[in-house]
C-alpha cells in the first residue's frame, strides 16, 4: 500500500542479517517517520489498499506500528530504527540486546516510541513505566534519569503537566 510504483527497478526486500532485520520499501513515507505512530495512515495506492482491506489482509485503522512497538516491548527488544533515504523507507529490526549493549540513540529511540506508544494508549510516560520498558531495575535507577534528560534534550519528548517530582513526573511525545 506505502509502496512507491512510480520508481521503477526495486521492489520491497526483506534482508536478514545475524543481529537484525532490514525491510525496504521502495518510496519516502507520506508523513514523518516521528509520526508513524500518531499520524492517520496515508496509501498511495487507494485502489489497492481498498482490495486488501476486504480481503482482510490489512486493517483499516491503521495501527500495524502501535502493534510492532507494543511487541517489541513486550518482548523487552531494543527499539526499530526507521531511516528515510532519497527513494526507499527502511525499518530495521533489531536482535535482544541488554540496555548495557545499547548506544545513546537506541534508548533516546526506545525511550521516545515508549512516549508515542503510552500517548495512543491513552495514558503518558512516566520515570517508572521506562525503567520497566528498559528493564531497569534497584541502583540503576539514574540511569533513566540520564535517557529522559536525552531524550528531551533531542527535543523528542516534553513533561506533561507539573511536576512535583521527579518520580511522579510525566512526559509525553513532542506532537502530543
Amino acid at each position: 500500500m506505502h509502496q512507491d510504483f512510480n520508481l521503477t527497478g526495486n521492489g520491497p526486500t526483506v534482508e536478514i542479517f545475524d543481529n537484525r532485520i532490514e525491510i525496504t520499501n521502495p518510496g519516502i513515507p507520506l508523513i514523518d517517520t516521528l509520526c508513524f505512530m500518531d499520524e492517520p495512515p496515508q496509501s498511495r495506492n487507494e485502489e489497492f489498499a481498498a482490495l486488501v482491506r476486504r480481503m482482510n489482509i490489512c486493517e483499516e485503522r491503521g495501527s500495524r506500528i502501535d502493534k510492532v512497538i507494543f511487541h517489541i516491548e513486550f518482548y523487552q527488544l531494543p527499539p526499530p530504527d526507521f531511516r528515510v533515504t532519497d527513494s526507499s523507507t527502511i525499518v530495521v529490526l533489531f536482535q535482544p540486546a541488554n540496555l548495557s549493549e545499547m548506544g545513546r540513540q537506541e534508548k533516546v529511540r526506545a525511550c521516545y516510541q515508549h512516549a508515542c506508544l503510552k500517548w495512543v494508549s491513552g495514558t503518558q510516560m512516566s520515570n517508572n513505566s521506562l525503567h520497566k520498558r528498559l528493564v531497569i531495575k534497584g541502583l540503576n535507577y539514574p540511569m533513566a534519569s540520564r535517557i529522559l534528560k536525552d531524550t528531551i534534550g533531542d527535543g523528542l519528548i516534553k513533561s506533561y503537566g507539573e511536576q512535583n517530582s521527579k518520580k511522579a513526573s510525566k512526559y509525553v511525545p513532542f506532537w502530543a
